[in-house]
């Protein structure tokens, strides 16, 4: 599969048309010094090997800056991370074509009670951590305006196809003394099956289910608009046009518009703080083994300042691997990721939302049960 590094957008690849893979390449620019203990406690640089990655295209920026820095730290380790999209890690983990997963939702109940880990030694159970943590922006191309109000039935009406027009009465009332275009709006959505879908459509049907009728989904659920691969695919789209809408990772918005969402009596704008407000203040599914850390996003919420659009994007992997030295490596990495160290890369080179003491304790506690 082709391979993306910090040094080079394009290395030679194998396979996967279209896909991007993060790789150590990168580990020796602005990487942890080889002797520190960075991701290993106090195994500082004994840890070598291969382990592969594939998943989530939201934790891309930060997968390529955590792989460069526990590369840094354990200079014999190569790690790969595919961002082919969640569906297809959680796949590739199944099937276990890859260690590790990366997934904007954790595996549901049903998928859990049909196991199968091909990865995993007989009768284990997973892990699913909760380790990247970032806003899903709504995001728009509309010419003069750079953000706008919108409460969630008015996000559901845009995106179901019922509110067609920017100079619509709901959006007008909402944005005093903005200057909207008569111009259509053209929404855009994920072609293939994401979590940031999945997130973005249980917002939708949790806070607006007068409007949004559909139940939460990976896979867009209706033939509306213009559908795009990926989170790029989605911001290319929304940037190329004007009177597109989209929602995508925070982290990619970059000059675009952005919503401000209703919560209550206030408009709240997506900020990392904003996120891990939300994630601590909701609860935990219930039914889960030890180390399944998997979040109830509570989207209703009408508490001060907290933004209920985020996603929380999952490190999945085996309690026991088949093979032992795969299962260190995992744990080594997923330990990294985890650490104050960890969370604050990522924060810095994705604006991701750094997780809470409180939920790294739980967090360490189910790494220790990787073997």
């Amino acid at each position: 599969m082709p391979l993306i590094s910090k040094r080079s957008a394009g290395l030679a690849g194998l396979a996967l048309v279209g896909a991007l893979a993060l790789t150590s390449c990168a580990a020796n620019e602005g990487a942890a010094d080889p002797g520190s203990t960075t991701g290993t406690g106090s195994e500082g640089g004994s840890l070598s090997g291969d382990l592969v990655g594939a998943g989530a295209s939201s934790q891309g920026s930060a997968q390529e800056a955590w792989i460069a820095a526990f590369q840094g730290a354990n200079p014999d380790v190569t790690v790969t991370y595919d961002p082919s999209g969640s569906g297809a890690g959680r796949e590739a983990f199944l099937e276990g074509g890859v260690n590790f997963a990366g997934s904007d939702r954790a595996f549901d109940d049903e998928e859990i009670a049909a196991g199968g880990w091909a990865a995993c030694a007989p009768d284990t159970d997973i892990v699913e951590l909760p380790l990247y943590i970032s806003p899903i922006a709504v995001i728009f191309n509309l010419e003069g305006v750079d953000t706008l109000n919108l409460d969630a039935a008015t996000i559901a009406g845009i995106f179901a196809g019922t509110i067609a027009n920017w100079n619509d009465p709901a959006i007008a009332a909402l944005n005093e003394g903005v200057t909207l275009p008569d111009l259509a709006i053209t929404p855009v959505h994920r072609s293939d099956d994401s979590g940031t879908t999945e997130n973005f459509t249980d917002y939708l049907a949790s806070a607006a289910p007068e409007v949004w009728t559909y139940e939460p989904d990976g896979v867009w659920p209706i033939e509306s608009g213009e559908a795009a691969q990926g989170t790029t695919g989605v911001v290319d789209a929304v940037s190329g046009g004007n009177g597109t809408i989209g929602y995508a990772d925070a982290s990619r918005a970059g000059d675009l518009g952005t919503v401000a969402v209703q919560v209550g009596e206030e408009f709240v704008s997506y900020s990392p703080e904003a996120a891990a407000a939300i994630v601590d203040a909701s609860p935990r599914v219930e039914g889960r083994s030890e180390g399944d850390i998997a979040i109830e996003i509570e989207r209703t919420t009408q508490e001060a300042g907290v933004y209920p659009i985020v996603l929380v994007s999952y490190l999945i992997g085996c309690q026991e691997y088949q093979d032992a030295e795969v299962g260190a490596l995992v744990k080594g990495y997923f330990s990294y990721i985890a650490s104050e160290e960890g969370q604050q890369e990522a924060a810095s080179s994705a604006g991701s939302a750094p997780i809470s003491e409180t939920l790294r304790g739980d967090i360490e506690a189910a790494i220790e049960l990787i073997k």
